[in-house]
């Protein structure tokens, strides 16, 4: 079975059905098709990875804390601490509020649901600030939430040096 050349494709006879090449001398030669290099592989900008970050919570902030091109830039790091922290905090506090409406729903239907509504609250609050956090992100700002906020710059640590040229060491 002859393969072309050029294009790779099965050959029956002397010419290539799909380019038009004249078969090689040589029929039985295997196609090989051409390497490109990994520079002309599409990646994200940092804006969107930063953005990334938020999207499935401390998921995606762990991914983007493991992923090589990602884990070297200072502001993707943030991004990814601030997006960890902030929801393990969000899990703290609805497990907070869970057994507090367990407890007040023991004493009164009417506390218990009262207290069961601030889940709605929160998740809604948490829902406009994630959205705001990719929002920001996305557009290259970068917003500190204020207890959290430090913790993540505190673990983002300093940017890798740079050398005379603008690349990182």
């Amino acid at each position: 079975m002859a393969f072309c050349s050029s294009c790779g494709t099965q050959v029956e006879g002397q010419f290539c059905q799909k380019c038009g090449k004249p078969l090689a001398s040589a029929p039985d030669a295997a196609y090989t098709p051409p390497v490109y290099p990994a520079s002309t592989q599409p990646r994200l900008s940092i804006n969107a990875a930063s953005a990334l970050c938020y999207l499935f919570g401390f998921i995606t902030g762990i991914v983007f804390l493991v992923l090589a091109p990602y884990n070297q830039d200072r502001r993707v790091r943030f991004h990814a601490f601030q997006s960890i922290f902030l929801n393990v905090g969000v899990i703290a506090i609805h497990i907070g509020i869970t057994i507090l409406s367990i407890m007040f729903q023991a004493v009164s239907l009417s506390l218990g649901l009262l207290i069961s509504s601030l889940h709605l609250l929160v998740s809604l609050g948490f829902f406009l600030v994630w959205l705001y956090l990719m929002w920001k992100s996305y557009q290259g700002e970068k917003i500190v939430l204020p207890i959290i906020g430090s913790l993540a710059e505190s673990q983002a640590g300093p940017n890798p040096p740079i050398d005379t040229i603008g690349r990182a060491a």
